[in-house]
């Protein structure tokens, strides 16, 4: 199915506010969803004999940067009886980075939205366990926010090394 179908198909069913646009340079091809459909979405791609996007392969996230001051989250959803690929796009606000959680449509959902909350800050409304899962429980921040000061120590250890004489 074309990105052009699945547009087709997610708005005659959710509606038109449903698909906010196109990102024909991703690859695969994406649907960029508004924030409050994003469930509703991704509950019709899995069930529909159509899509059945019945694997959540990826879930990540991207800061934009303060200047822009977005977030995206971005799904790679897959059908594996029809062999076929799409990707969704969510953008979000920055100051606060908050989508409905996946879990309950696909259980891998739960590791991912961790990763995405531990490295970015995105709350994931409905996670059953939204905790950190790579960093410390009581490490301050997002490290993989584009404003984010790693500290010099955590726990009395040096966290930044120093530059090593090239001589």
């Amino acid at each position: 199915m074309e990105i052009a179908e699945f547009k087709t198909l997610v708005q005659d069913r959710i509606g038109e506010a449903a698909v906010i646009g196109v990102d024909e340079n991703a690859t695969p091809k994406a649907l960029l969803i508004a924030p409050d459909y994003i469930k509703d979405v991704c509950l019709y791609l899995r069930d529909n004999d159509q899509s059945y996007f019945d694997m959540l392969s990826c879930l990540t996230a991207i800061d934009n940067g303060p200047e822009i001051n977005t977030m995206e989250v971005v799904y790679n959803l897959y059908s594996i009886p029809l062999e076929q690929s799409l990707m969704l796009k969510v953008t979000l606000d920055r100051d606060k980075p908050e989508i409905d959680s996946m879990t309950e449509l696909w259980k891998t959902a739960d590791w991912h939205e961790r990763e995405a909350y531990d490295l970015f800050g995105v709350q994931f409304v409905g996670h059953p366990d939204l905790r950190r899962i790579l960093m410390p429980g009581d490490w301050q921040g997002h490290p993989m926010r584009k404003d984010y000061v790693e500290p010099e120590e955590y726990r009395g250890m040096k966290t930044i090394r120093e530059e090593e004489d090239p001589s």
